[in-house]
């Protein structure tokens, strides 16, 4: 029997989405784990793949978030495991910090909806590939990192050069966030605070303009 995923949380209201859909629709289980109530994460050999999904604290906020550095440490557990990763926003900028990159504020928030550049690798690479040349998504955050030492950009925006990586060909990293249904941007806009040193919420509009 295929081994139940584990999803890390920061907070209560960003769920899987179109993520926890794909994984329905391929018979995978997965475990919820709430990290803003102090859960215990996994043992690394109990699963079978890690999704780590945002929040509005820093990757290195240790002092105020004490959780990080067992989150960080889990993270480089299973990538060094061979286990299928995805980090998205926060869960980017985790998995970046986990294999030494330095986490730093960005030129600018980068809140709402745009596109990401996809770069020549990003081009081969064998998830990326098919997506086009530039991807329509969600952008939520203030924050920006090093892309780690044997990392692969995937994908670029005007302001932020390291959108998309991979770590060898199974732990994904996305600034963004690919994975809302129209249902959950008014939760998005709604009830999560501005990214940390961000300055303000710039309207939501889809990509079409609607």
């Amino acid at each position: 029997m295929n081994k139940p995923w584990a999803v890390v949380k920061h907070v209560s209201f960003e769920g899987l989405a179109l993520v926890g859909t794909l994984l329905a629709e391929r018979g995978i289980r997965y475990t919820e784990y709430p990290m803003y109530r102090a859960s215990e994460l996994p043992a690394v050999h109990d699963i079978g793949g890690l999704v780590v999904m945002g929040g509005p604290m820093g990757a290195r906020d240790d002092v105020t978030r004490p959780q990080l550095p067992r989150e960080r440490n889990f993270i480089k557990e299973i990538v060094g495991a061979g286990l299928p990763m995805l980090g998205i926003c926060l869960g980017a900028q985790l998995l970046a910090a986990s294999f030494g990159s330095a986490i730093r504020r960005g030129p600018t928030p980068e809140n709402g909806a745009g596109t990401v550049t996809v770069s020549e690798d990003g081009t081969r690479d064998p998830v990326f590939g098919s997506v086009g040349a530039e991807v329509p998504v969600v952008h939520w955050h203030g924050d920006t990192f090093d892309l780690p030492g044997g990392a692969v950009r995937l994908a670029s925006s005007h302001l932020y050069e390291n959108q998309a990586f991979a770590i060898g060909r199974r732990a994904y990293g996305l600034q963004f966030h690919v994975e809302l249904t129209r249902a959950q941007l008014p939760v998005m806009q709604g009830r999560r605070a501005p990214p940390r040193r961000a300055s303000t919420w710039t309207t939501w509009r889809r990509p079409d303009g609607s």
